[in-house]
């Protein structure tokens, strides 16, 4: 018996113990059976006949269906929902009604089940649009726009009325053709259904919905403060069983893998917990309708009009939704095939030395799963406190492997592999009370990370990653197995809506770089451009012959106050590396005063050094332009003051750099790397490079050790074995 098995034995074993204990003392009224309000736990399904308004249908198989039970009847109700416009960049991540601004007609199912329609009106004065009935893998060709009904084939037509459509917008309908309903009577092989279909049909499918029953129980464990026992079989689901303000429950499946909730028909969670105290869930696989392979689909739509718009947002499964419980733990549960943010977290937290009368402040996921989804797997959409994902597995995701603005999180123990970033940050506001109390604080821990990253489908970027406002990031003691992507990044963020990132360590990481299977990929182990960062006692290589394509520790002024120490580097393309960051100039104030546009420079918060001080290089194109002293900057204003008066144009290019930067980068050992040290940043009087051996190993085409274009000093390294 293997481990996973055992654990699983003794589970099971430990419950109908407790379980069989409480029988024997007459204490099982704690415990609520869902069978006992009517779910089928029943793969069980049948081909039936439905006539048009007619609440009776002929099936060919009765089967186990039973009068109340809900049943899901497909191809029985065709009809458009959740009709939305998604307005232009100016209203980024706002959409409303459609209302009489489009209109669909004529869907009748036939086109199938369940169909999206997304209908695209660039920006301009042409008037025309395209659209897609495939989350956006293929368009048709874009058609004028009349404002009479326009066919888009198969009897579907179209009706655009009159608008500012020359801003861009875009339009998206759901058309579902499923009835939701419960069985009134039945007779041989007829079953009377509560409501009528809409549709006749020969082929329609009936199957088992368990979701009211399965939400009967839940409502009245919450009432009468006790829990739910959900036993072996599959629970098809239509939407979310909700738990709501629950003072105390435990909603256990008898087995993780016998135990199933079913939503590859539905929408929504498989649970949504919303309000209350103490929610346990536990021992359940659940099961969406999109794969791995469709992340692509359920991403974000490269529109022409409106923005914002993501796949899953109409075709909509994850396991857990949870918004503003006091504690939650999921343990032993498994996902698979959800088209969202598969574990999800969203609710109110705390500002600063405001708190919020209800708002998440502990959520543990325990040995879970999450394989072959289609977005992330571990999310938190809010600043909720204590979050853990643990022992858990990853396999297969397409979106995040974990995304969190979150406070105080825990990513420990966990197996990942071709899955995409651990966000930390993201966090995009540079309100006050963030600088009150931080958030984004993370540690990032004892983790196996293999393979490569891979998001919405596409291999690359970095697998763990700290940016827009995270605070005090510990990345620690995990192991990069044949690890083909970039490995752990810590950038501050230059964006205007977010605070940068700080106060990192670094440490006790084994980063094995090789590409194993496929070619190798231009990478990067470890990446830092924010400042207040230690590195430390990471080992950073490749097997075999050096890898020219990776680069072990690349630094990115204007970040200051680094250390890196006691770092071994083998067989790396560089060994140790600087770069710049740079922005532009967005607007210019006055001949001293501009605002920043875009760019990597971080945009510094109000408790900072504010850049007095600092030297501004400009360029012209890719030509350099002379330099500045920065006077001051104001964080709320974005504005940067020089002390002397300078031609400026919008979209000028500027990098600035610290006269102290204060980089101490000692005692590591670097060999067998092409470059081993490449300095091509501005340094300073405080960028020390001291300590370090430096040895040519096996690197045939290694001609310089050290190569420095900046202000480095290079004190007591041992050099040996070249040219």
């Amino acid at each position: 018996m293997n481990i996973t098995s055992l654990r699983t034995f003794q589970s099971t074993f430990i419950f109908f113990t407790v379980f069989g204990l409480a029988v024997a003392l007459g204490q099982t009224n704690t415990w609520l059976n869902v069978c006992d309000f009517g779910a089928s736990g029943s793969k069980f399904e049948t081909v039936a006949v439905t006539r048009e308004g007619s609440k009776q249908i002929t099936v060919k198989n009765a089967g186990d269906f039973k009068v109340g039970q809900g049943v899901m009847v497909s191809k029985a109700s065709p009809r458009f929902t959740g009709g939305k416009l998604w307005g232009p960049r100016k209203d980024y991540a706002k959409s409303r009604p459609v209302g009489d601004l489009v209109q669909m007609r004529g869907y009748d199912g036939s086109a199938g089940s369940w169909v999206v329609y997304v209908l695209d009106v660039p920006a301009g004065t042409s008037h025309t649009f395209r659209w897609t009935d495939d989350l956006g893998r293929t368009w048709h060709e874009k058609t004028p726009i009349t404002g009479d009904w326009q066919p888009l084939g198969g009897g579907i037509e179209v009706r655009f009325g009159k608008h500012d459509w020359e801003s861009g917008y875009t339009a998206t309908f759901i058309a579902r053709d499923q009835l939701i309903t419960t069985i009134e009577k039945i007779e041989g092989n007829t079953l009377t259904l509560k409501d009528a279909a809409a549709r006749a049909v020969k082929d329609a499918v009936v199957r088992h919905n368990d979701t009211v029953a399965l939400q009967s129980a839940v409502d009245r464990a919450i009432k009468e403060k006790k829990n739910v026992f959900v036993p072996v079989g599959n629970y098809r689901l239509s939407g979310p069983v909700m738990v709501s303000n629950a003072a105390a429950i435990v909603i256990e499946g008898q087995n993780a893998p016998g135990t199933v909730l079913d939503l590859s028909e539905g929408e929504g969670s498989c649970f949504h917990v919303k309000g209350g105290t103490d929610v346990t869930l536990r021992n359940f696989s659940m099961v969406g309708h999109m794969g791995f392979d469709e992340s692509d689909r359920a991403g974000v739509m490269r529109t022409l009009g409106g923005t914002a718009v993501w796949g899953f947002y109409f075709k909509h499964c994850n396991a857990v939704g949870i918004s503003n419980t006091e504690r939650v733990l999921v343990e032993n549960c498994h996902a698979r095939r959800m088209s969202a943010e598969c574990f999800y977290s969203a609710g109110s937290s705390r500002r600063g030395t405001q708190e919020p009368r209800s708002y998440s402040r502990a959520i543990t996921y325990l040995r879970c799963s999450v394989v072959d989804c289609a977005r992330n797997a571990f999310n938190n959409n809010d600043m909720a406190e204590n979050t853990s994902v643990l022992q858990c597995r990853i396999v297969d995701v397409g979106g995040c492997t974990w995304e969190g603005a979150s406070r105080f999180v825990r990513f420990i123990g966990n197996y990942v592999r071709n899955s995409g970033t651990v966000a930390m940050g993201n966090i995009r506001s540079r309100a006050e009370h963030f600088e009150q109390l931080g958030s984004a604080q993370h540690i990032v821990a004892d983790n196996v990370f293999e393979g490569r990253t891979c998001y919405g489908g596409r291999p690359g970027g970095y697998i763990v990653r700290a940016t827009d406002g995270a605070t005090q990031v510990i990345v620690r003691n995990n192991l990069f197995v044949n690890y083909n992507s970039c490995g752990i990044e810590v950038i501050a963020g230059g964006d205007e809506r977010s605070l940068p990132t700080s106060n990192c360590t670094i440490a006790g990481n084994i980063m094995d770089m090789t590409a194993i299977g496929e070619p190798s990929r231009a990478r990067t182990a470890i990446h830092v451009a924010s400042s207040d960062v230690i590195v430390n006692d990471n080992q950073v290589y490749t097997r075999g012959a050096c890898d020219t394509n990776v680069t072990a520790i690349r630094l990115t002024e204007p970040a200051i106050n680094l250390i890196v120490h006691d770092n071994l580097l083998r067989n790396c393309g560089e060994g140790i590396a600087s770069d710049t960051a740079y922005s532009v100039v967005g607007e210019v104030v006055d001949p001293t005063s501009f605002i920043v546009r875009r760019g990597r420079i971080p945009l510094e918060r109000r408790l900072s050094h504010r850049y007095r001080g600092w030297n501004v290089a400009w360029f012209r194109g890719a030509k350099p332009d002379g330099a500045s002293v920065i006077e001051s900057f104001d964080p709320e204003t974005l504005c940067f003051k020089l002390k002397q008066p300078r031609e400026m144009k919008v979209g000028d290019r500027f990098e600035v750099f610290a006269p102290s930067a204060n980089w101490n980068l000692h005692d590591n050992t670097i060999t067998g790397c092409a470059q081993p040290v490449a300095f091509t940043s501005h340094g300073s009087d405080t960028s020390l490079f001291r300590d370090n051996l430096i040895e040519r190993g096996g690197a045939t085409n290694a001609t310089q050790a050290i190569v420095t274009t900046g202000r480095f000093k290079s004190i007591g390294n041992h050099i040996t074995g070249f040219d």
